[in-house]
């Protein structure tokens, strides 16, 4: 339950801090007063964005806390999965700073706001006058039926089965699809393959070849240059290593008498030494030029092939070819792993549609059981709230053959009337507003019984009823209060009265600034609070004895 909601710098309020109680708890307060500012505060922490920026202070963040008593409800399994610290006093956080940037927090852990909304929806139902909207949506229609029959595990397990089977189907048709567009295109792409794979292609081949053609188409001539380099190097008569020894021996003389040319002589021997290895090798290069026309030949074929793959497949180079003949392999080679794959996903996709439709069929059956005692029991409700006449009626069919959605395989729709003699119509075209939020609160306070949430919320539920309606409204709050928290938001003194604690929204103006407080009534303070209710300011003595009769003192 719902133990403390802390607002800190929202709209008109600067600092409240709520202790709620057990049982029926009552807001009151002037039209204006701020009780609306309270439950958007609240709706906050429960993972409702931000519309828009709104401080009572511009320059502070604001923050909004709740405290809830979750001890008892078997949430451990959520802190866990959820990797978050559970605790029996939860505390549930929004800042939101000047700047509209939001945190939330669970237990001082940050949190999304998808988190923070999942925690929600298992602690408060929050019940307010537009809600009746819903009351025409297959989705709480169905929803009405499923806490009934206390559906949740059975509907999460149809759920995961659901979008299982769904994933697989996309996945099946998607690969069915590639595998018809490459079946067109496999018989082109086996011949483009077994084309390059006869080529025997190897990267780097292209440009060593390149290099060898040039050598042999210009073998004469590098011959040529080669002789020449080494009859100057070594072997015309005046050369370049004679000279280069004769040079030594004379830089060797002066040495005799100027010690410090060693360096010099040094590396004139060095260059001496190198530039003999040098025309001993280029003589052996030499050697090793011939002229062979054949091999020439076998090049130029070789190259002829090469260029004529890469100009068909519009390529650069002999690496982009390599890698074509790869992904071509890796086509072909798909293709007969993804026909074994729609295999398997077929025979998958029926196994999990077998189950889907079971577990459908199980939905349909519980939701079918349970519509006598919704009927039954909306039916006596309304009787209680002055709709004795009313009647509902839940038409539950199947959708077309094998159809599903997440809700499973049914169709619904509330019919109703609240006059004798007229046949029960969509719920949304024949009740006025009084008759939606009677019909909204019957359904509410059966949902409540079985839902086993621990905090529901009347937010000005009570548009278009009054009197002795009005009195069996608060008896119906009162009755759901004996087994969980209920918090309603009120101008009717009739509910007012069956609270166990009871609050009043109020307004502080000052020069400066207008601002929203609460307080918590005493027994003498309610007695006046709800005679204001019932006459307005400056309560007469029969306004103070009405209102103490409906306090029951």
């Amino acid at each position: 339950m719902l133990s403390r909601l802390s607002i800190q710098n929202y709209a008109l309020i600067d600092s409240l801090d709520i202790r709620f109680d057990k049982g029926l708890n009552i807001l009151t307060g002037e039209t204006g007063a701020g009780k609306s500012i309270i439950m958007g505060g609240l709706s906050l922490i429960l993972g409702q964005r931000i519309e828009s920026r709104y401080f009572f202070n511009q320059d502070r963040k604001c923050i909004i806390e709740g405290y809830f008593d979750v001890s008892g409800y078997e949430l451990e399994t959520f802190f866990e999965e959820q990797d978050l610290d559970y605790a029996g006093e939860t505390i549930m956080r929004r800042e939101i700073s000047a700047d509209g940037k939001s945190r939330a927090f669970i237990n001082d852990t940050p949190v999304t706001l998808t988190v923070l909304k999942a925690l929600a929806e298992k602690l408060i139902d929050i019940h307010s006058q537009h809600a009746t909207l819903q009351l025409s949506t297959e989705s709480f229609q169905l929803l009405t039926l499923d806490s009934v029959a206390q559906n949740q595990s059975l509907h999460q397990q149809y759920l995961t089965v659901y979008r299982t089977f769904k994933a697989t189907e996309d996945r099946l048709n998607t690969l069915k699809e590639t595998v018809r567009q490459a079946g067109a295109e496999a018989d082109y792409h086996r011949f483009l393959f077994e084309e390059l794979e006869k080529a025997k292609l190897e990267v780097g081949e292209q440009e060593q070849l390149e290099l060898e053609q040039q050598q042999l188409e210009h073998a004469e001539e590098i011959k040529r240059h080669l002789f020449g380099t080494v009859q100057i190097l070594q072997e015309q008569e005046i050369n370049t290593v004679a000279l280069l020894k004769e040079a030594l021996s004379q830089l060797q003389q002066a040495e005799r008498h100027m010690p410090s040319l060693a360096a010099q002589i040094e590396r004139l021997q060095s260059a001496f030494i190198e530039i003999k290895d040098l025309g001993g090798e280029v003589d052996r290069i030499e050697q090793g030029i011939i002229l062979n026309e054949e091999r020439l030949a076998t090049v130029n074929e070789r190259l002829d092939l090469l260029y004529t793959l890469q100009q068909k497949h519009r390529v650069d180079n002999l690496a982009a070819l390599v890698a074509l003949r790869d992904e071509l392999a890796e086509k072909l080679k798909a293709l007969s792993s993804d026909d074994e794959e729609i295999i398997r996903l077929e025979s998958e996709a029926s196994r999990l549609k077998k189950e889907m439709l079971a577990l459908a069929d199980q939905l349909s059956a519980s939701r079918r059981a349970v519509i006598p005692r919704v009927q039954d029991e909306v039916s006596q409700v309304l009787r209680t709230v002055g709709m004795p006449n009313s009647q509902l009626r839940i038409v539950l069919d199947p959708l077309e053959a094998d159809a599903v959605r997440t809700s499973g395989r049914d169709r619904i729709e509330f019919l109703f009337t609240a006059n004798k003699g007229q046949d029960p119509q969509p719920v949304g075209k024949v009740a006025s507003g009084g008759e939606l939020s009677r019909l909204m609160l019957a359904i509410k306070s059966l949902i409540a019984k079985t839902s086993a949430l621990p905090t529901i919320i009347f937010d000005e539920i009570d548009t278009g009823i009054s009197g002795e309606v009005a009195l069996k409204v608060g008896e119906i709050m009162e009755r759901l209060a004996d087994h969980m928290q209920v918090i309603a938001i009120t101008h009717l003194p009739q509910i007012a009265a069956k609270g166990d604690t009871h609050f009043k929204v109020y307004k502080i103006e000052s020069a400066e600034k207008t601002a929203t407080s609460l307080v918590q009534l005493a027994q003498s303070d309610r007695v006046r609070e709800i005679a204001e209710m019932l006459s307005g300011t400056n309560p007469g003595e029969a306004a103070l004895q009405h209102a103490t009769e409906l306090l029951g003192k």
